[in-house]
């Protein structure tokens, strides 16, 4: 495993979803951004090149998967109506976290999420739940697990349900300085992929945050 981050992923998951991977990128000492005029322009960058129809093509291959795993668990997948939107009218403006999060998504065709790091309370598992357990998501909404999703756990809590969404306590913020991206993939998507979008986020926040990339990595079982 990564020295520069303590991770592991549980028994339940690798007899569940053997070979099914998940990544991680940690950026260091980020700063808001600076260059709005800059990071537009970079922004329609990448997405002349999404847009292309062999690019995209793939890309909606990938999310297809992931429709089709989250329609498994009883959970509508938000990757399609992003990518329709993203197609029709282009990255949305958040933040640059948030929408560094966004373009590693819709650039690479996967899931990926974003957190303070900060706020992560101990170690990191990847792991499927028992059933019926409870995190608070964003927004103070209420996820309670169906037996066999995928969740992402620090020490105290689970800071990720796949299906469902990330947790408020781990959100990022305005002060955040230490950014994690984490991705998902699901039976059928490739570690490569992973890869792809993780490094868009990664080199979006070095770039443009001024951050450090701590580390990348893809980790398969």
């Amino acid at each position: 495993m990564a020295e520069w981050i303590d991770f592991s992923i549980s028994s339940a998951y690798k007899a569940r979803y053997p070979g099914v991977a998940f990544g991680f990128t940690l950026i260091s000492d980020c700063r808001p951004l600076s260059d709005s005029a800059g990071f537009d322009q970079y922004k329609r960058n990448l997405l002349r090149k999404m847009r292309k129809r062999e690019t995209l093509a793939g890309i909606s291959r990938r999310i297809d998967a992931y429709d089709r795993f989250f329609q498994g668990f009883g959970f509508e997948c938000p990757l399609p109506r992003h990518l329709k939107r993203t197609v029709q009218s282009g990255f949305p403006r958040y933040n640059l976290m948030v929408d560094a999060h966004f373009m590693a998504e819709m650039c690479a065709g996967i899931l990926v999420a974003v957190t303070d790091f900060d706020r992560v309370e101990g170690g990191l598992m990847l792991d499927v739940s028992r059933g019926g357990e409870r995190s608070v998501g964003m927004g103070g909404r209420q996820f309670i697990t169906t037996e066999g999703e995928i969740v992402l756990r620090d020490e105290k809590d689970i800071i990720c349900v796949l299906c469902q969404g990330a947790d408020e306590k781990t959100k990022v913020r305005d002060d955040t300085g230490n950014v994690l991206f984490y991705s998902y993939a699901v039976p059928g998507i490739d570690r490569i992929h992973l890869e792809e979008g993780l490094t868009v986020a990664a080199q979006t926040m070095a770039q443009w945050g001024g951050g450090n990339i701590k580390g990348l990595e893809v980790f398969i079982e």
